[in-house]
């Protein structure tokens, strides 16, 4: 894991068109902006977990029943 230390209007950008800029820091909340193409998702962890969770609980089901209609 890279470890970076950033003031408030300061960025780190990664590859050539994602940059994420710290707006605002209120004790142990930061605001982050984040500037990417349209295209790309963005989530916030704990949602994509839980996004990873279900598809992988969905493809287990589907691979049941599968089974059980042969």
């Amino acid at each position: 894991m890279l470890v970076l230390s950033r003031k408030i209007n300061e960025s780190i950008q990664i590859g050539t068109d994602i940059e994420i800029m710290v707006i605002d820091v209120r004790g142990d909340v930061v605001r982050l902006g984040i500037t990417a193409p349209q295209a790309t998702q963005i989530w916030r962890k704990e949602l994509w977990d839980i996004i990873v969770q279900e598809n992988k609980a969905a493809r287990s089901e589907e691979r049941r029943v599968g089974k059980e209609c042969r």
